[in-house]
């Protein structure tokens, strides 16, 4: 396929637990001919993926097609001009909510998600913390009411997951709907209580 026909998503990585999320989201991406991935990846990022899959940077960013610099605030990914289908941020920190729910693009992470937002381009944030305090809560109302959409990597136990790949697997399957990207069975669709759908 030509590059130039290709989509683009951009995917973030930050400190918060859960990088699985992330590497798997990349893994899914990567094979799908159609899709271009811009990866930006803190330095929390990086260590946290290293201490939970005791995977390195260069692991990660091998993954991706396009990598950038979460330092490099004139990535191409950090203008609206640059067209995406959007952005997904898997882990995403409360210190990444904060500063996206506040405005403070101080970083790419935080800048292309607000030119997601100011593009009216879909934000997907897989906001990982619990408890939840009033400042987190009130965070993610505001992403929430600018048009990000707030998705908690929450396990569906009805699927009767057997593994964690089981529970990693049906929470990506489920971003890769909100982009109506096409995946190879991550998700047990819900049948009905009778096994089939009208």
């Amino acid at each position: 396929m030509n590059p130039s026909q290709k989509k683009r998503l951009i995917v973030a990585i930050t400190g918060a637990s859960g990088a699985i999320y992330g590497v798997r989201l990349l893994e899914q991406l990567r094979v799908l001919p159609e899709w271009e991935t811009h990866l930006i990846i803190s330095n929390s990022g990086v260590l946290t993926a290293s201490e939970e899959l005791g995977i390195k940077r260069a692991d990660i960013e091998a993954l991706a097609d396009v990598v950038h610099s979460v330092k490099d605030i004139g990535a191409a990914v950090s203008s609206g001009s640059f067209r995406t289908a959007g952005m997904v941020i898997a882990p995403c920190s409360m210190k990444t909510l904060a500063e996206i729910a506040h405005g403070l693009a101080d970083n790419l992470i935080s800048r292309a998600a607000d030119v997601a937002l100011k593009e009216h381009r879909r934000l997907v944030l897989l906001a990982r913390e619990t408890p939840l305090n009033l400042a987190h809560l009130r965070n993610m109302t505001a992403v929430t009411e600018m048009g990000g959409i707030v998705c908690p990597p929450v396990p569906a136990f009805y699927t009767r997951p057997t593994s964690l790949d089981d529970i990693v697997n049906h929470t990506v399957g489920r971003v890769l709907d909100l982009f109506d990207i096409d995946h190879r069975d991550l998700v047990q669709r819900w049948q009905g209580l009778n096994g089939s759908t009208p």
